[in-house]
């Protein structure tokens, strides 16, 4: 069971967000993807935020919507990004952070959440998928997911984007877990926008589209050792099912040759590294036909040098 009642945040539980944690993020720019025959495609730099990841804004939210009660320490599962969000929120307010890793975990991040202090466990990723699935009942337990502070955190995203093109008709978003998908469409939707999320998937673990094509989460193959890390997994979440089923427009899934074509392209033409769940959304919009203004959420940055070298050489790690 979750540790602390969830539901969907509402406008004024997006914008409390956003006073909460204006000290720790960064308003992301919103930039012209360059690259196209189109010119409606749009870029949300979250890989510029302070830890390379969308993340800091959902975990800062998370860690200090509940600081008081939390001060001998929280502890969280964490791929990476949110744990690092975590563990730079818990720094700057002195509370400990552990973070239980799968053990494909990309070692960039690894490495950057110890340099933030935090405690690493790796995990077989069946136990650390375990506890996303059935999270502790522990109150320090923070999940990366569900938690409606975690997709208000989110959803700051989506009154930026409202701020700056409020025409948008498409967000595509990497769907992990569901919560920045989620929370961003919970954002349009209290804006009073009409515009669709899709989540965005890779050919290495597609539960969202599996899901949507039996009308409830199933189980479906997953490779957790692609280079495309902190998305996709075996199934939906089950307590995130009722919340994407009603928010979500659709999926998109790509290949992950057309992940990393995406990766090259936004690295030689934008100067930009993202990973390869921020780099996913951008291969949705130019592989597919999604109506514009198309917003892609570039979530993150932390791609590991050795991998990044084998994109730009143009093969596929």
């Amino acid at each position: 069971m979750v540790s602390r009642p969830f539901a969907l945040p509402d406008g004024a539980q997006i914008m409390a967000a956003r006073e909460r944690i204006a000290g720790l993020v960064v308003r992301t720019p919103l930039i012209r993807l360059q690259a196209t025959d189109r010119d409606d495609i749009f870029l949300k730099l979250e890989m510029l935020q302070p830890i390379g990841s969308f993340k800091i804004r959902c975990a800062a939210n998370a860690l200090l919507s509940r600081s008081e009660a939390c001060r001998a320490g929280v502890f969280t599962a964490s791929a990476g990004n949110f744990a690092q969000g975590l563990a730079y929120a818990g720094r700057a307010h002195d509370i400990p952070v552990t973070t239980y890793v799968p053990e494909t975990a990309a070692r960039s991040k690894i490495a950057a959440l110890e340099r933030l202090g935090a405690r690493v466990v790796a995990l077989p990723y069946d136990r650390w998928w375990a506890m996303l699935a059935e999270p502790p009942a522990d109150p320090a337990f923070i999940h990366p997911v569900v938690e409606t502070d975690v997709l208000a955190g989110n959803g700051t995203i989506g009154t930026e984007i409202l701020e700056d093109l409020a025409s948008v008709a498409t967000v595509i978003a990497p769907y992990g877990g569901g919560g920045l998908a989620s929370g961003i469409a919970a954002a349009l939707q209290a804006g009073g926008s009409s515009a669709r999320v899709i989540a965005c998937e890779t050919e290495a673990g597609a539960p969202l589209r599996a899901a949507f094509a039996a009308g409830e989460p199933v189980t479906v193959p997953f490779d957790a050792g692609s280079f495309v890390t902190g998305m996709g997994g075996p199934a939906v979440i089950p307590a995130m099912w009722p919340l994407v089923r009603a928010l979500i427009g659709g999926t998109a899934v790509v290949s992950l040759a057309e992940t990393a074509a995406a990766v090259k392209l936004l690295a030689e033409r934008h100067h930009v590294i993202a990973e390869g769940a921020g780099a996913a959304p951008v291969a949705a919009a130019i592989v597919g036909r999604h109506d514009g203004p198309v917003v892609c959420i570039v979530s993150g940055g932390h791609l590991d040098a050795a991998h990044l070298k084998i994109i730009l050489d143009g093969g596929v790690p």
